[in-house]
């Protein structure tokens, strides 16, 4: 077999890669649990959820965790096709088409997801944004980083305005996401419906988020990140952190400053929608590089490094891992399973996140015990490169 084909092999691991993918997995799956079991975001979580804990830990989650896991995950997603650039051109391969058979396959990998498992996928947005990437891969380090921090800022900063500038035509109260009559139909068909019913009403939602009107949004709240990511990867923050030290801890210290503030926004000035996609759209980022780079910097130091190193049990397998939170929480809520959609509070989803993936990290940890790659990471590999890596470990 020819080297150059070879995909990433666990010498070539960059530990603190795998570390804050299993760090991502968790934070999504807190957030994506409150879709799961109730019709979020349709509804003003404070009016739904009225028990003091529930709102405890779903302020906590709104502060800390909403927005800067799907956005770790951009940014680590740059990063790591960046590596695969960069390694298939020292083994002399074409990366274009390693490329695009990778971003293929987690296309209808992220399809099938869509349609007959929960339709709050993120794959299918990452695969459409990872082709749009390609074209920007060969640029310097330095100039992905600056061309993504102004795409993101710039637009995003726009609409911003735009939304407060609004606040002082229009009512606060007539710019909301909120749709309680959403809300019922959707409560009903999930908690009541057929499986056919079910999976239109998954079609439906997936559209509601993923239309060509939010295209732009997701354009500029994504995108950017994988070019920021991608630069990263290039300047070698993660691989060599004790070169970059000061900076990083700088940049690490600054992002968690400042998106912690944008985060509280809406809870100093009042929540509305402009406070509100301020607090995502600057501070989940923010917190999501502060988390990224103080991983990097903390596992230099052997103590943190045991404390954090079972999260990478999970990222190394973290898309069956993702798939896997999809597929138990769907059978759990939703009629074709335990029906217990609308059933669940913040506590008891939370509750259940946390025994789930407590489970993912001893099965994770068993699986690479045996196994080289998780089984979906494996056909991906597989696809990718067009061969059939070696996948059991020698006894």
């Amino acid at each position: 077999m020819n080297q150059s084909l070879h995909s990433i092999s666990e010498q070539e691991r960059i530990i603190s890669l795998d570390i804050m993918r299993g760090f991502a997995i968790l934070g999504i799956f807190l957030v994506n649990m409150l879709t799961f079991h109730s019709p979020f975001p349709n509804f003003d979580p404070y009016e739904w959820w009225s028990g003091t804990a529930d709102q405890a830990i779903y302020t906590f989650i709104d502060i800390f965790v909403q927005a800067s896991f799907y956005t770790l995950f951009s940014l680590l997603f740059g990063y790591g096709l960046v590596i695969m650039w960069e390694r298939s051109k020292i083994r002399g391969s074409t990366f274009g088409l390693i490329g695009v058979r990778r971003l293929s396959f987690l296309l209808m990998i992220g399809i099938l997801h869509a349609l007959f498992i929960w339709h709050g996928d993120i794959l299918i947005t990452y695969a459409v944004m990872g082709f749009l990437f390609l074209l920007f891969i060969r640029m310097k380090g330095r100039n992905l980083i600056i061309t993504g921090v102004l795409l993101y800022i710039i637009p995003n900063l726009l609409v911003s305005l735009l939304l407060f500038v609004s606040l002082l035509v229009a009512p606060a109260e007539e710019i909301t996401i909120y749709d309680p009559e959403q809300a019922e139909m959707t409560l009903q068909v999930y908690q009541n419906g057929s499986f056919a019913e079910i999976m239109i009403q998954r079609m439906s939602d997936w559209y509601e988020t993923n239309n060509l009107e939010n295209a732009p949004f997701m354009l500029i709240s994504i995108f950017p990140l994988f070019l920021i990511g991608g630069g990263a990867a290039k300047l070698k923050w993660l691989e060599k952190p004790k070169e970059h030290k000061k900076f990083l801890t700088l940049l690490a210290s600054l992002s968690l400053l400042i998106g912690i503030i944008f985060k509280l926004l809406p809870y100093i000035l009042g929540k509305n929608f402009a406070t509100e996609y301020v607090q995502d759209i600057f501070g989940g980022p923010l917190l999501a590089i502060g988390y990224g780079v103080a991983i990097a910097l903390a596992i230099e130091k052997t103590v943190f490094y045991k404390i954090l190193s079972p999260l990478s049990f999970v990222g190394k397998l973290s898309m069956s891992n993702y798939l896997f939170q999809s597929i138990v929480s769907t059978l759990i809520f939703y009629n074709y399973g335990l029906g217990l959609y609308g059933k669940v509070t913040v506590v008891t989803g939370t509750v259940m996140v946390v025994l789930i993936y407590i489970l993912q990290i001893g099965v994770s940890r068993f699986w690479i015990s045996r196994f080289y790659y998780g089984p979906v990471e494996w056909l991906w590999r597989s696809f990718t490169y067009f061969n059939w890596p070696k996948w059991k470990r020698e006894n």
